[in-house]
């Protein structure tokens, strides 16, 4: 099953960088039930073989670990790292 992240939070709440989304909100598909994680722990299950997604308009795309210092979260469509994740709502 797929996790659909939903919306971000920043960390400081000003910032507009993928380095800087410190917590997520997501949805796992067929349940209805909301989670909160944050940036550590979905690195980690993602690392760990986890599906996490970002839907829109346009379809689905994967999110994926950035391996830097920390490492971040990030999309990734058609062989690209794409910004979707910074177009979600803040919370």
């Amino acid at each position: 099953m797929a996790v659909y992240i939903q919306a971000i939070h920043m960390e400081p709440s000003n910032a507009s960088d993928h380095e800087h989304i410190g917590a997520v909100q997501w949805l796992e598909s067929g349940k209805q039930q909301i989670g909160y994680s944050n940036t550590d722990q979905m690195v980690t299950f993602i690392n760990q073989g986890g599906d996490v997604r970002v839907a829109d308009q346009q379809g689905e795309v994967h999110v994926g670990v950035v391996n830097a210092s920390p490492p971040y979260l990030r999309t990734h469509a058609d062989g690209r790292w794409t910004d979707n994740l910074l177009s979600l709502p803040r919370y």
